[in-house]
């Protein structure tokens, strides 16, 4: 395994399919990731927004592994995401004769971005009070301690 590109990607569901099943039975769910880029402008003493990239990935079922059914029951637009992934290049041949290229991301793993969604309820909250920091006793009517 040499000369493979991984990268990360944060950004948004933009899409995301129910999975198709091939003939050996294995799985492929495609997701679309779009990330928007901000960069701080010190001129303007301000954030601006720059053209957002759009990413192709496949999230695939391998063995017991089922990322693909996972991703496709777990993922909807707009679920902000962080995602893992080999870069590659897809090559097909259309009408005529002529050869397209495109990138795309062949997940390796992918999550819900926690900055931005609320963690499922139980029984810890998702933050210690406000007035508690290091070294201080534990609040027993939260339930920690």
């Amino acid at each position: 395994m040499a000369g493979e590109t991984f990268i990360t990607v944060i950004g948004k569901v933009h899409e995301v399919t129910d999975p198709k099943y091939m003939d050996d039975g294995s799985a492929v769910t495609k997701v679309t990731v779009i990330s928007n880029p901000r960069k701080f402008n010190r001129q303007k003493n301000d954030w601006e927004n720059k053209p957002g990239k759009f990413w192709d990935c496949r999230a695939w079922n391998q063995g017991k592994m089922l990322l693909a059914d996972n991703v496709s029951n777990t993922l909807k637009k707009g679920d902000n995401v962080i995602l893992y992934g080999e870069l590659e290049t897809r090559e097909w041949e259309v009408e005529g004769g002529q050869k397209r290229r495109a990138d795309q991301l062949r997940i390796e793993t992918i999550g819900k971005d926690l900055r931005w969604h609320q963690a499922p309820a139980n029984d810890i909250p998702a933050a210690a009070p406000a007035d508690q920091g290091w070294g201080a006793a534990p609040d027993t009517s939260v339930g920690w301690g």
